[in-house]
């Protein structure tokens, strides 16, 4: 009898990814059967699950919802959202912490929980603008390794779909038909990409086929590690339009940011120095690329399956 998989997030990228590459693998799709949680099971994206995978009600601010989703549950894919602004610290901690704690109560055997590296502890506490996404998925899983249930951490790298879905990483197009990427990091600075939606649940099954092999492990889940000079040349290449790098002052960076521009500006300097995973990112990334399950894709593959669009 196969055992109950339930995923949190499953209509966003990273539990959708998990979602979709269980039902499709050979071993797992028969080692698992997949249960959806979500605060609305009558939206578009949850009827649209329904048609291959069971869907529940569960709301992440109400523990007797979350024990009665996570009744029978074998292993659960936790993923929390981030809740910016003033008002929003403490809320994702808090979230996670009534999953893991709902998910212990219930008997649950394993728990994979999509973390974040701790920015403030990597930066020696300089960076601090920057910390509420990354610190309170950092401080959530800190507190799930001192559960009694076996677990195991995927730390997703920067989602390649960024490039779009984020304005100021989107090249914009001149008079002379040049596009350009502006940010103030050298561009040396060095991204560790990911296809969020094809390749998350390649890390994540691995941890799903060896449980016991990837305990305790977290994986710095990326494709590769690639410059924003890597960037624009992949992206000229698939394109045909001339792409180019160019670094700007902090403050003129910020002045062109509609939206949380001290965090993102702080962000892009810690990515840059001690690195987006830290010190030790290459070599993280390095061995989450090799122990998934899967080929990944490419930036330049992703590229061709997602044209993008310059402003």
């Amino acid at each position: 009898m196969a055992n109950v998989l339930a995923v949190f997030g499953a209509t966003g990228k990273q539990g959708g990814s998990v979602v979709n590459y269980v039902l499709n693998d050979p071993e797992l799709s028969k080692k698992f059967k997949i249960r959806a949680i979500t605060r609305d099971v009558n939206s578009e994206k949850s009827k649209k699950l329904k048609e291959h995978v069971e869907v529940v009600q569960g709301d992440v601010a109400d523990r007797a919802s979350l024990e009665t989703a996570l009744t029978g549950v074998h292993t659960v894919f936790i993923l929390t959202t981030p809740s910016l602004g003033p008002n929003g610290t403490g809320i994702e901690y808090n979230n996670a912490k009534r999953i893991a704690d709902a998910a212990v109560a219930k008997n649950v055997e394993y728990l994979i929980f999509s973390t974040l590296p701790s920015i403030k502890a990597l930066s020696g506490d300089k960076i601090r603008a920057a910390v509420s996404p990354f610190d309170e998925k950092a401080e959530a899983e800190k507190y799930m390794r001192g559960l009694p249930i076996k677990s195991a951490f995927f730390a997703a790298g920067l989602f390649m779909s960024n490039f779009e879905e984020q304005p100021f990483l989107t090249p914009r197009q001149t008079p002379d038909g040049t596009a350009v990427l502006s940010l103030h990091v050298p561009a040396t600075t060095k991204l560790p990409l990911i296809d969020a939606v094809r390749d998350s649940g390649k890390f994540v099954g691995s941890i799903l086929a060896e449980p016991e092999k990837y305990q305790g492990k977290t994986f710095c889940a990326a494709t590769a590690m690639y410059t924003f000079e890597d960037v624009v040349s992949i992206m000229s290449k698939v394109t045909g339009k001339t792409v180019i790098y160019k670094q700007v002052s902090e403050e003129e960076f910020k002045k062109n940011m509609q939206w949380e521009p001290e965090m993102f500006a702080q962000f892009y300097s810690f990515i840059n120095d001690p690195g987006y995973f830290g010190p030790d990112t290459e070599k993280l990334v390095a061995w989450a690329a090799e122990n998934a399950r899967g080929k990944l894709h490419t930036f330049e593959e992703y590229l061709r399956a997602y044209p993008i669009q310059f402003l």
